[in-house]
This record gives structure tokens, sequence and C-alpha cells, in this order.
């Protein structure tokens, strides 16, 4: 039986734990994320044989493009349905292996409207829906400013579609192996306009960061019109900003009226 000491001492451990942010258990055994792996560095290593000279087969490792990979896996894709399904199905990226859930889309698909976020956070990946905590609150009310809303004329993705761990900005490999992904799914939705939310969806769609510079500046990209904007996690920290969102939403309603 555990004594009075121990139970103290190991209280004292988990709510140091949970001071430094590891408030959330996502599977049942620890996983040491440090050790070495026993084989191949990961997963995109395949073995093909090979003929020598002498008549012997050998097998030989050859790297997997991932990027590659999800090119072919999306342009497969025949409707959001099957987008989904090859993503769910797509095991070369190493977030998945952390998070809860795919966070693929919502709202309208077939919106005159498409928004494009960067990555799911951690009440996202707990509902599998992209903008649903207090960011996504502030964006249903920036777009019924201006008569939208995602129930009636709004579709949302982000261009990750598992959270990265601690929330942190997705790699630059992430972004790349998604982007087929994120490309087949703006011409299945096929939106008129497109709205990218934040740096991360800057980069992966245009190339560019610095959204205070970008936003407001219409563009063109995947074939369609443009449009950056401080994502709403930001405006929730920087509340000055919201000046700068409601002249860029209203520059949205111009076009959609126009």
């Amino acid at each position: 039986m555990e004594s009075v000491e121990e139970y103290q001492a190991a209280r004292a451990l988990l709510e140091w734990q949970i001071e430094l942010g590891a408030n959330e258990a996502i599977g049942d055994a620890p996983v040491d994320r440090y050790r070495l792996p026993d084989k191949l560095p990961d997963a995109q290593a395949v073995v093909k044989p090979v003929v020598v000279a002498a008549g012997v087969v050998s097998g030989v490792a050859e790297k997997v493009d991932p990027v590659v990979v999800a090119r072919q896996a999306a342009r497969g894709a025949g409707s959001l349905e099957a987008l989904r399904a090859a993503l769910e199905a797509f095991e070369l990226c190493e977030l998945k292996k952390g998070a809860r859930t795919l966070v693929f889309g919502d709202g309208v698909p077939g919106a005159r409207v498409m928004i494009i976020g960067e990555a799911p956070g951690r009440d996202e990946d707990r509902e599998g829906r992209p903008f649903v905590g207090r960011a996504g609150q502030l964006l249903d009310r920036m777009l019924e400013a201006i008569d939208l809303s995602r129930e009636r004329s709004v579709y949302i993705t982000n261009v990750l579609p598992w959270r990265p761990p601690q929330n942190r900005d997705p790699l630059t490999d992430e972004i790349a192996m998604m982007m087929p992904f994120v490309e087949r799914h703006v011409a299945l939705a096929d939106p008129d306009f497109i709205v990218l939310m934040g740096n991360i969806a800057c980069q992966a769609v245009l190339g560019k960061r610095g959204i205070a510079r970008l936003r407001g500046q219409w563009g063109e990209a995947l074939g369609k019109p443009v449009l950056p904007m401080f994502h709403p996690a930001y405006l929730l920290g920087q509340p000055i900003a919201k000046r700068e969102a409601w002249a860029d939403l209203l520059s949205l309603k111009a076009r959609l009226s126009g």
C-alpha cells in the first residue's frame, strides 16, 4: 500500500507536469518519442528487388517521396468523400500518429466562399471539425457581420488535417505533403473565392509569409481569387487588428455582391 509520503510525492510530480503544460493524455500508454527506431528511419522507405550483374536478387532500400504519394492519392479522389477517405488512408505524415481525429472540413461544400486555415487545435482535434474553439466562435461572428455563415454559405478547411503537437507551427515538409490534398480539396469544393486565414495558409497557398503585409490584398492562386486575412486566433490576442479584419470582410462582401 502506498504511504502518505509516496502519495504526496506523486501528486506533486503530477501538479508540476500540469504546470509545464502536460495536461492531456493522448494514449493509454506512454510513448518514448526520443527512442531510435529499430528499422528504417521512417515509413517512407520501401525495399525493391534489384537484379545485379551475377543474377543475384538484392534488396535495396528506396526512399518514397510523400509528396508524390499524396499527389497520386489526391488525384484519384473524385469527390470530397473520396478525398477524405484518401486522407484517412495516408500514412506518411507523422502528425497522424499523435492526433485524435482527422479534421477534414465543415460548412457547405460548393459554397461561394472557402476558408482555409492553418491546422487544428485542441478543440478541433476533439470534435473533428475546423474552427470550433474560441477562434472559431470569433470567425462565426465575423461571418455573420457580412451575412455569411458556415451553415448556409461558407465552406471551411485547414492546410493540415491533423493537430501538430502542442499546437506548434506546421513544418515545411508537412505543408508540402498536404498541399496536393488542399489543391484537390479546392478543385472539388469549387468556390468562387478563397480566404486564407493566417501566415501558414498564405505560406502554403501563396508561397509567402508576412500576414500584416499580405492581408487585404487580393491575389490569385489555385485558379481562384484569394484574400489573405488575419487568423481569428491572432485577433483574440490583438483586438486592435479587428479594424483591418473588418475592412477585409467588407472587401469580401463587395466581391460577393459584384
